[in-house]
């Protein structure tokens, strides 16, 4: 090849690659674009002030209907890191508002989430409720809860208490949290393989773990007497003690507002059966209970072979963040959304 065409050739060829990487970058940038108004804010009127964003439907003229997050377990900021972002922009093609917050002690906010009990998680749900009812683009009478696993046994005891939730979407949520927790062991020995004898070594450690939680041992006492802290530090043992009795059933009875149960056929996490047979069993009422369920699907509402694959999840969360969820799961809670607003309309 003449050195010149050599030279163009070379030009091209980088000019090429300068267009490709500019084009996956544009397209980056539009993937991470939301139809969504974002509002810091501080919500006040509970036990500490909450570090907030209010998320609003662009171009719309409000008041809005307003869907309060509650958070699973974990060290989780307002957004998840991003996670709740096309939660939020399905909602508001709804004509809905989403509201969510630091947990306490999370990006400088005040407090400790492992301080809390589910009660006091509620307790904080109920005050960001009553914090957003006075905001004049609220809409009083439109406001529900949406949350996920951990959440399970926050939002039945903060629809019971406040008039103001009109629904309840429940996403992977479990009813019993020690039987959440043996069924969780089961599965992930199964899912790695684990040999007979390491799944009883497995279930022994949980007992003892269980027997020290039932005695009220402290962190300290439990370590000193050999028990398996892997993972815990005493705040987090605090944590456990303190929430590990748990059970929604009492609570979920309470609950006199149409609930959306969405679950995943592949949750290590929780027994997807189980919860759903509790749900029935307890929300008998005609209309009150929908479920939605997604076979292939991981405790996250994620396909598990997207999950499964570190690679492909990454490069989803950053190329195509809607599509890391299952198909179907954002334009269900959409549609259930836009459905309670025709059945309020028509007992208007």
């Amino acid at each position: 090849m003449p050195k010149r065409n050599r030279r163009r050739w070379f030009l091209g060829s980088l000019l090429s690659v300068a267009v490709l990487v500019l084009g996956a970058g544009g397209w980056v940038l539009y993937q991470n674009e939301y139809d969504l108004e974002e509002e810091r804010v501080t919500i006040t009127g509970g036990k500490q002030p909450l570090r907030g964003v209010l998320a609003r439907p662009t171009g719309g003229q409000g008041p809005y209907g307003l869907v309060v997050l509650v958070h699973g377990d974990g060290p989780i900021d307002a957004t998840h890191d991003g996670w709740y972002r096309p939660i939020w922009e399905a909602m508001a093609k709804a004509g809905y508002a989403t509201l969510s917050w630091d947990k306490p002690g999370i990006n400088g906010a005040p407090g400790n989430w492992l301080d809390q009990s589910m009660q006091d998680r509620a307790d904080e749900t109920v005050a960001a409720i009553e914090w957003a009812k006075a905001r004049p683009d609220i809409d009083p009478g439109r406001i529900g809860l949406w949350g996920a696993s951990q959440a399970g046994w926050v939002m039945p005891k903060a629809a019971a208490q406040s008039p103001d939730v009109r629904f309840v979407i429940a996403v992977a949520p479990a009813i019993n949290w020690l039987q959440q927790g043996r069924y969780n062991l089961l599965a992930e020995q199964r899912k790695k393989h684990a040999t007979p004898e390491e799944t009883a070594a497995a279930i022994a450690r949980s007992d003892r773990t269980r027997a020290a939680l039932a005695a009220g041992q402290s962190f300290d006492r439990f370590k000193a007497d050999g028990g398996d802290v892997d993972g815990l530090t005493p705040d987090r043992w605090e944590f456990i003690r303190r929430n590990h009795l748990s059970d929604a059933g009492a609570d979920l009875a309470r609950v006199k507002v149409p609930v959306l149960l969405i679950l995943g056929g592949k949750d290590v996490n929780v027994d997807s059966d189980d919860t759903e047979a509790g749900y029935r069993r307890i929300l008998t009422e005609p209309g009150r209970l929908r479920v939605l369920r997604f076979p292939d699907s991981t405790h996250n509402i994620v396909p598990e072979d997207v999950e499964d694959s570190e690679l492909r999840s990454t490069l989803l969360a950053i190329a195509a963040p809607r599509s890391l969820f299952t198909p179907g799961y954002l334009d269900g809670m959409r549609e259930f959304l836009t459905s309670m607003d025709r059945t309020n309309r028509r007992k208007g």
